[in-house]
């Protein structure tokens, strides 16, 4: 094992697949000599040169419909979009071809790219700080990868660029320097499968991203109250593996989502109505769902730390499933 940063982690996953198969290359924005908005590709394209780490303008509808060519041709692009947000200007590129043409062409045609993005907050304001990951979680022909720990950034990184499907990987802006052991073997993580990440008894907190964070200092809360709470990373959003949160609820019977998403038609809705639907007889209490209200989030950091979820608000919601 060697500790490692989240950004650490990308990067040695990026720099692997790029030594071992010369059919992967990155492109976008101010990835090669600046390396990139978040640092992760620094270094890169001076070992691999600007064929295989390539600059392009601003224009994300360009960048992404770039990458799509390249897969149908039979590379396998990285293409990084600075934020989330920015995706939005390459929506029909993601959702109308590089989630369809598999379909459309009757399955001869694959399109094995990686979209690496960045979400989270950090007093970036309305239009830089949403969170869309339930918009491409609900795009069949795309998979969608959170990863929380520098462990997950590495192996799912991995698992993306080799899948023959187009992934959304998403990056969260406040984790890129926290820490955790990595191992130093050629390793992956298998895309669609959570991970009990801490045992419990009396309750389920799931999370992803962040919240996985958040939704752990909450378990340590309550325990010092007396809960065991079990804690599930999410880990890849499309597929879910609900069979994993299925097994938990089955063992607790009660259910916290914890997501740093709007409330409304998020990925906690999704999860408490398929629990609904497939455990109700398990449940002793309704499922809970700990999120953002739906409001743009503010520049003010007052006003931005009272939107974002924390775990006195998980804490409250596993209280009240207890009750």
């Amino acid at each position: 094992m060697s500790e490692l940063t989240y950004r650490e982690g990308l990067r040695q996953a990026l720099k692997e697949k790029m030594e071992g198969d010369p059919r992967v290359f990155i492109l976008g924005e101010d990835v090669g000599a600046y390396g990139g908005a978040y640092s992760v590709t620094r270094g890169l394209q001076e070992e691999f040169g600007p064929a295989r780490v390539r600059e392009t303008p601003i224009a994300e509808a360009a960048i992404i419909g770039c990458a799509v060519g390249a897969a149908m041709g039979g590379m396998r692009p990285v293409a990084e979009i600075m934020t989330i947000n920015f995706a939005l200007l390459a929506f029909d590129q993601i959702v109308n071809h590089a989630a369809k043409f598999h379909y459309m062409f009757a399955g001869k045609i694959r399109v094995p790219m990686v979209m690496r993005t960045v979400s989270g907050w950090g007093q970036l304001g309305a239009t830089h700080s949403q969170t869309f990951e339930n918009w491409f979680s609900s795009i069949p022909g795309l998979k969608v990868v959170a990863p929380a720990t520098p462990r997950d950034a590495k192996g799912l990184l991995k698992a993306s660029i080799e899948d023959d499907d187009p992934v959304i990987f998403i990056e969260h802006s406040l984790l890129y320097g926290i820490r955790g052991e990595v191992p130093d073997s050629d390793f992956r993580e298998a895309l669609g499968q959570a991970l009990v990440v801490r045992p419990g008894t009396d309750l389920t907190i799931a999370g992803y991203s962040r919240m996985l964070h958040v939704a752990l200092r909450a378990a340590a809360q309550l325990e010092e109250q007396g809960v065991s709470a079990e804690v599930i990373d999410l880990r890849t959003l499309r597929p879910l593996d609900m069979d994993t949160i299925y097994e938990s609820v089955g063992k607790t019977h009660r259910l916290v989502v914890a997501e740093e998403d709007w409330r409304t038609v998020g990925i906690g809705a999704e999860i408490a109505a398929a629990v609904a639907e497939e455990c109700f007889d398990q449940l002793d209490a309704p499922v809970r769902r700990v999120a953002m209200p739906d409001v743009p989030m503010p520049y003010a950091k007052n006003l931005e730390l009272a939107l974002v979820p924390t775990e006195e608000e998980v804490v409250a919601a596993a209280r009240s499933t207890l009750e």
